[in-house]
């Protein structure tokens, strides 16, 4: 439950600190007072967005702190998978910097809006007009069916299977997807393998076929040359090798008579040495080149096939055409591998659905039991809400399909008055009708829930008079196992309350500001007396206030 609330600078609100008790407390006020802006504060930590707007002083930061009481509820578990410090007495703060940046803290560690917004799901109901719409909605009926069935577990199954069998699903839509555009380009794809596959690419291949091309094409020119060269290094009379050793006999009569001779000796040997080196090498080079016409064939007929396959896949070297090449063997082989893919995730959906199909049958079988109860409670309640010929048809009818929350249909027919047919709630049911059902289902929920609060925002509208003070006693139930608030108009609601708050708006100078305070009993009566006649305040309506209290 919570135990106090404290607001700066939101909206019209300055500062407010108040504290709040168990059982049922009424919140009243004039419209425009500032209800609305206390729920919206709630809202903050209870993790709705927010921007600057929400700043009354748009220089300084918003805070909204609200604790709460949390020992009996059980979410030791919730805090702990979300690595947060559970507090028996838990502070959720929010803050709004004038930069337009949020930051939540639940027991000062910090948080994000949806961890917040999970935590808020267990702790506070905040019903406003929007949520009476929701009641016309399947997802909400079944909600309620669900609570009262015990379904939680049931359905937490069914979910978490159904979340796999939606991948595994979506998995295999995308595998065939894949399968089936590779399969078009199947035949064209092999083609292509083939075709680089038996090229018989290397890294590197290219270079070293255009050298030996060249030297094959030009070997007549090669061999001149290498004739040449073994002429000047062996002619008889003028030879390199002849002058080179004639040289060197001559350096050798003076390497004797100093260091220097000697090293230009040993230089001139180490010449010597190399030139006969190079000469042998020419010699067995110019063995070796000789016209091969059909080696210089094949060499052309290599490189033409290589330049055809760079043109035709528009890349410039043999690397990218391995590279090519290994992408369309992938693509060859994964029409195998996807195949094999495909028939497992079949076969999982197929265990998926048998799974989904048990645990949907057992979450159809215990709402069928559970209508007939829902059902008698409602009208039993309602009868006191001065509905007293209202009838339901509740209608579970099996379907094929996998929805979020079974396999169930629904239909959830209504008829207020005798003789009238049956007919879908959202059609046929008035704004008080809606309300007054909303109140049934919310007090019938509480004795199923553990939820600690629920705030009810003008869930009176469209009634009045006795009808009103039922739905107070109602509420009043209620708060017998939890903390409730009703924001009312009527005062044989507010006269309900086990506790009084008052909204209201003052003047400060140039500044209009919300305030909240908890009303005295002279107070009370004071406040409900206007609720009856108005600001001029009359003998019958205090002794009517009083009467209501009392």
């Amino acid at each position: 439950m919570i135990t106090s609330l404290s607001i700066e600078n939101f909206a019209l609100i300055e500062k407010l600190n108040i504290d709040f008790s168990t059982g049922f407390s009424i919140i009243t006020g004039e419209t425009g007072a500032g209800k609305s802006i206390l729920l919206g504060a709630l809202g903050l930590v209870l993790g709705k967005r927010a921007d600057l707007t929400s700043l009354k002083n748009k220089e300084e930061k918003c805070i909204v702190e609200a604790n709460f009481a949390l020992g009996k509820y059980d979410l030791q578990a919730f805090f702990e998978a979300n690595d947060l410090d559970y507090e028996e007495e838990t502070i959720i703060r929010r803050e709004i910097l004038p930069s337009g940046k949020s930051r939540a803290f639940v027991n000062d560690s910090p948080v994000n809006l949806q961890q917040l917004q999970d935590l808020s799901f267990y702790l506070i109901d905040v019903h406003s007009q929007h949520q009476t719409l929701e009641l016309s909605e399947e997802e909400y009926q079944f909600k309620i069916i669900d609570a009262i069935a015990d379904n939680q577990v049931l359905r937490n199954d069914y979910s978490s299977i159904l979340k796999q069998y939606r991948e595994a699903k979506s998995s295999l839509e995308a595998k065939k997807t894949s399968l089936s555009a590779i399969l078009k380009e199947k035949d064209y794809n092999e083609f292509l393998f083939n075709e680089l596959h038996s090229a018989n690419l290397k890294v590197g291949e290219l270079e070293e076929l255009e050298k030996s091309y060249e030297a094959l094409n030009n070997v007549e020119f090669i061999k001149e040359n290498l004739s040449t060269l073994l002429a000047l290094a062996n002619e008889d009379e003028f030879g390199l090798l002849k002058n080179l050793k004639e040289f060197k006999s001559v350096l050798q009569k003076n390497a004797s008579f100093s260091i220097e001779y000697e090293s230009l000796f040993e230089r001139t040997n180490s010449v010597l040495i190399e030139l006969d080196d190079i000469v042998k090498e020419l010699n067995r080079e110019s063995e070796l080149v000789f016209n091969d016409p059909e080696k210089l064939e094949l060499l052309n007929q290599k490189l033409q096939l290589i330049y055809g396959l760079l043109k035709k896949h528009q890349v410039q070297t043999v690397e990218e055409l391995i590279d090519i090449q290994n992408d369309l063997e992938r693509k060859v082989v994964s029409v195998v591998s996807l195949e094999e893919e495909i028939i497992k995730l079949e076969n999982s959906l197929k265990n998926f659905e048998v799974q989904l199909d048990t645990i949907a049958a057992k979450i159809s079988q215990s709402r069928s039991e559970a209508i007939p109860n829902l059902s008698s409670k409602l009208i039993e309640t309602l009868n006191l809400l001065g509905m007293p010929n209202v009838r339901f048809k509740i209608e579970i009818t099996p379907t094929s399909n996998y929805h979020s929350n079974g396999k169930d249909g629904l239909q959830f027919l209504f008829s207020a008055n005798k003789g009238t047919d049956f007919g879908l709630l959202k059609k046929v049911a008035s704004g008080g009708e809606m309300s007054r059902i909303m109140l049934a289902v919310k007090s019938i929920l509480s004795q199923y829930s553990k939820l600690p609060t629920i705030i009810f925002d003008e869930i009176d509208t469209g009634v009045s008079g006795e009808i009103a003070n039922k739905m107070g006693e109602i509420m009043r139930g209620m708060s017998q196992t939890m903390q409730v608030f009703a924001i009312t108009h009527l005062p044989q609601i507010a006269a309900k309350g086990n506790t009084h708050y008052k909204v209201f708006k003052t003047v400060l100078g140039e500044n209009t500001v919300s305030e909240l305070k908890l009303l005295t009993n002279d107070e009370r009566i004071i406040e409900i007396a206007e609720m009856l006649s108005g600001k001029d305040i009359s003998d019958s309506a205090l002794n009517h206030a009083k009467a209501l209290l009392n």
